[in-house]
């Protein structure tokens, strides 16, 4: 067999990278060296956005509270230019602590409130994160029942055991479950009956321009189908237009989020 004359390039730990790959690179080291500089001086709050009923829209039913960080200017380090690369790490085990922290502290002196706050599945290994759970689960018997923890449905889905398993554990406790993203990944629906998830959120991707995308729009009703079949409430994400909302509300979705109803912000 002769060798051909396309044989892939190879590349080792001298091919210097072009001046974009290296700026790039560069870029994210800076990044997250603000992160954990952040996450090391508390520089960490939550921004509220509103989550509405889709029959009342004028009814707020919970808020989502997203983590911010300040770099040492107090400017907010845009959380899409680090999460997507840390979520699966150590640093990622970092930020869940500093939102559950954050959330729950902002129960506690919000008792009407009830708030959603974002997690990864491997956060429930972590000792640190567990620990404030459980402690404040403990001292403040009723949070769990204003508190909705949301996880991607990636991240439910790699490890599906680890959080059926710690879902049983906090139903006692009265804590929901939201599962993020719903749509976008790879949901296993075999599984999906064997979780505790109250409600989904329906992948904002599927929702922006639906008045305009019938694939969408069947997608869409889809999805709310196998939410309602499972017992479970269904959340439009990223929802931005009166035209969106009159359409979700005819496919029968039951609550709405995005700019159109509130932007996330850091008061009440």
């Amino acid at each position: 067999m002769t060798t051909p004359d396309f044989a892939p390039l190879e590349f080792d730990e001298t091919t210097p990278m072009d001046p974009l790959q290296a700026a790039m690179a560069s870029r994210d080291r800076d990044v997250l060296s603000m992160v954990r500089a952040a996450l090391a001086a508390n520089n960490a709050q939550l921004a509220f956005q509103p989550i509405v009923a889709a029959a009342s829209p004028g009814r707020i039913v919970f808020y989502e509270g997203l983590i911010r960080l300040r770099d040492k200017g107090g400017r907010v380090i845009p959380a899409h230019q680090f999460m997507p690369t840390i979520e699966e790490t150590d640093l990622g085990r970092e930020i869940d602590c500093a939102t559950l922290r954050l959330g729950l502290g902002m129960l506690r002196a919000n008792p009407q409130m009830r708030l959603s706050i974002n997690m990864s599945a491997r956060s429930i290994g972590d000792g640190k994160w567990r620990r404030t759970l459980d402690q404040s689960l403990r001292k403040f018997p009723h949070l769990g029942e204003r508190l909705i923890l949301e996880i991607s449905e990636t991240s439910a889905m790699n490890l599906h055991e680890v959080v059926i398993r710690f879902m049983a554990e906090l139903q006692p406790a009265g804590v929901a479950f939201a599962l993020d993203d719903f749509g976008a990944g790879m949901t296993a629906f075999r599984y999906l009956k064997d979780f505790f998830f109250d409600m989904v959120k329906i992948d904002k991707h599927f929702i922006r321009d639906i008045q305009h995308s019938p694939d969408n729009q069947v997608l869409t009703e889809a999805l709310i189908t196998v939410a309602h079949q499972f017992e479970m409430f269904a959340v439009a994400e990223g929802v931005e237009t009166a035209e969106e909302m009159a359409l979700l509300q005819s496919l029968g979705v039951d609550c709405l989020q995005g700019y159109h109803f509130g932007v996330p912000k850091f008061s009440l």
